[in-house]
């Protein structure tokens, strides 16, 4: 067998056991997760070797959809961590035999707390699932390892396994993406849905600003002072009344001999757009994508220039 046809065989095996498994799926699922919705606590999931890293990401994936979850060695336990558990949890236990030494070591801790346990397991007579409130049957009839030794499909199951629970409960407790965010602040959603515009624009000395009856010369210095490749252009009262861009120069140079003298008012772009202060900077960047423009101006309750977010500000910062 060539090395395509053993990848495949490989995750027509896993792909396989995932699907049977799908097929025993009953109350016990809904058991366990009603355990998991009524726990006042945290999840504490465990497991050995290959399943207790499989552990760790069942875990971490359950704390960012909104069920906190930590993950505890059970080697580690009998040696002091079991300290982490407290009589409010619940416990996840993954083990394909059942028989694991240093999780049924820890059982009798974990009875005594009255902590419920929920078994992954992959036979379902094993020490394990008899001592435990609820059995997840993850038995596969195979692993992919041609030895039929080494914990492939078994760990692909349970991980399986793991985000159906993750992906139920995200569902029971109506969790959102706006709530998926909160726990990922740095990644590309959360940039998304929490960044605004006031966290990213500039103002103050910052902000290009003329009065409308400046000449086009006075603007560019203010421009070029400023950076943004654009001024705000303001009435007597202070108030917005039109940006000079880029693009309003180029214009103004094809229509205008004398474009440097000229009043900035007669060349600029009159009513621009503008965004609230609190919006979102995602929205920012779709109303400069849609309007084809690269700044925005941020205007306070009189109508008054506040500040400008360009759109390298909301792109530095990864949001896309």
């Amino acid at each position: 067998m060539n090395l395509i046809e053993i990848a495949k065989e490989t995750m027509k095996i896993e792909a396989e056991a995932i699907l049977r498994t799908a097929e025993r799926i009953n109350e016990n699922f809904e058991k366990a997760v009603e355990i998991i919705l009524n726990c006042e606590g945290r999840v504490i999931v465990t497991g050995m070797g290959k399943s207790g890293l499989i552990g760790k990401k069942i875990a971490a994936t359950m704390s960012s959809t909104g069920t906190p979850s930590i993950f505890l060695h059970p080697a580690e336990g009998v040696h002091g961590d079991l300290g982490v558990i407290t009589s409010k949890d619940c416990i996840i236990a993954i083990s394909n035999s059942g028989e694991t030494d240093e999780l049924i070591s820890i059982l009798p801790v974990i009875k005594m707390l009255g902590v419920k346990i929920i078994a992954m397991v992959g036979r379902i007579d094993s020490t394990l699932a008899k001592k435990s409130d609820c059995v997840l049957d993850a038995s596969v009839i195979k692993e992919a390892c041609p030895l039929n030794l080494a914990p492939t499909a078994s760990t692909t199951v349970a991980l399986a396994m793991g985000d159906a629970l993750a992906v139920a409960l995200l569902n029971k407790r109506g969790f959102k993406k706006e709530d998926f965010a909160m726990f990922h602040p740095s990644g590309t959603l959360g940039k998304r849905l929490l960044i605004k515009v006031e966290d990213l624009y500039h103002t103050g000395s910052e902000l290009p600003v003329v009065r409308y009856d400046r000449t086009v010369a006075d603007s560019i210095f203010e421009m070029t002072s400023k950076g943004f490749g654009c001024t705000t252009v303001v009435d007597d009262n202070g108030k917005l009344v039109g940006i000079l861009t880029d693009g309003d120069l180029r214009r103004g140079m094809q229509k205008y001999r004398d474009l440097f003298e000229k009043k900035v008012y007669e060349v600029c772009t009159k009513n621009p757009k503008t965004i609230e202060k609190d919006a979102l900077a995602a929205r920012a960047l779709q109303v400069m994508e849609n309007k084809s423009i690269t700044s925005l101006v941020i205007v306070d309750d009189e109508g008054r220039p506040e500040g400008i977010i360009h759109i390298h500000d909301i792109l530095k910062k990864g949001i896309v």
